[in-house]
């Protein structure tokens, strides 16, 4: 658990996004959660790898999010790839769905963390990388390591 100097307590991020896309427009929201998965949450049972999120009848909703179901839950867990509802102003959402339509992007979450006791997302407009981006991601990558241990 990573903490910043803001008070915002890091749960997990999206690192295949970083790779797979070129990310711009970050933008935070909160997400509708029911009572065991907050719980869950503030003990790290959640993973971004293949969520993406949709615009559906006005709501964008994240999908493929998974939270674990909370140990101490019984009946009153959840599933955990539920599609979770993103709480965003409706501009806000129009704005995202006119890239999305007009401009071929896909939006992506980057990461999720608690702020001040609540849990936020942050998403991401995203355009795909094509594979010689990707290889050019790793050259640079290798290069900063190699400068920063001093092997050149």
């Amino acid at each position: 658990m990573a903490k910043t100097e803001s008070g915002i307590k890091i749960i997990t991020s999206n690192k295949k996004a970083h790779f797979n896309y070129f990310l711009s427009e970050f933008t935070e929201c909160g997400i509708a959660l029911m009572g065991t998965e907050i719980k869950s949450l503030r003990t790290h049972g959640c993973s971004l790898n293949d969520a993406y999120v949709i615009i559906r009848n006005g709501e964008m909703e994240v999908l493929n999010m998974h939270i674990n179901p909370y140990d101490k839950g019984n009946i009153f867990n959840h599933d955990p790839l539920r599609n979770r509802k993103l709480l965003l102003h409706k501009k806000e959402i129009r704005w995202f769905d006119d890239k999305v339509k007009k401009d071929g992007f896909t939006i992506v979450p980057t990461r999720v963390y608690l702020k001040k006791g609540k849990a936020k997302i942050e998403i991401a407009l995203a355009k795909g990388k094509k594979m010689y981006d990707k290889r050019e991601t790793i050259k640079q990558r290798d290069i900063a390591r190699k400068l920063k241990d001093g092997d050149f």
